[in-house]
């Protein structure tokens, strides 16, 4: 951490624990057949590149995603499939964000969308009492706030040049090596989180 006065974290994965098998069992329990060719958590087809960049409405979305399921499925049940990745904000966690942003300017940077932020969201409330991730940043980054999603060089670049940040005095933290190998490619320092490793065995 020498030199290091900004970091950038990832959110599901690292702060937010997802499975993304549970989006694709509940989609298949509504009949979706193969959901995993239509998404998968390194290479969704448009629908999901467009809903996490903002380019299409989650009306848009549900429309569409109504097409693959059978007949009398409905936009709610649709939701809660999408949703179902979505699981806990473990404690320690939270509590090291609160810790390190007495040292340190922190930041958020996610590839999601405004179906996932309102659900999770609610889970931080629900489960925590705190009704949004902003408490614990500086600023967060959505990318379907900011029409850019990792790795992309424009979405870390637009959280350098919004802040004024140096890339060398930056640290940015993902589990997902593409994502990694975009920060690197805009001279930020990294740490690429592998399971079963979490911020807390980096962050003591």
């Amino acid at each position: 951490m020498k030199g290091i006065k900004n970091i950038i974290f990832d959110l599901g994965g690292v702060i937010l624990n997802i499975d993304y098998q549970a989006t694709n069992k509940a989609f298949t329990d509504l009949g979706v057949t193969d959901f995993h060719s239509l998404f998968s958590q390194f290479k969704g087809n448009k629908l999901f590149d467009d809903l996490e960049t903002g380019k299409v409405s989650n009306e848009e979305f549900l429309t569409e995603m109504l097409k693959y399921t059978p007949a009398g499925t409905t936009e709610q049940q649709i939701i809660d499939a999408w949703n179902a990745m979505l699981l806990d904000f473990p404690l320690r966690r939270l509590q090291i964000l609160q810790q390190l942003r007495q040292h340190y300017n922190l930041y958020l940077l996610s590839n999601t969308n405004a179906i996932h932020m309102a659900a999770f969201n609610k889970i931080l409330e629900e489960s925590r009492g705190i009704p949004s991730l902003a408490t614990f940043f500086d600023k967060a980054y959505y990318s379907h706030l900011i029409g850019y999603r990792k790795p992309d060089k424009e979405s870390y670049q637009l959280v350098l040049d919004e802040n004024g940040l140096k890339p060398e005095e930056t640290l940015f933290i993902d589990d997902t090596l593409p994502n990694i190998e975009g920060a690197t490619a805009v001279g930020v320092q990294t740490i690429h989180l592998l399971a079963p490793r979490t911020i807390t065995d980096i962050f003591k």
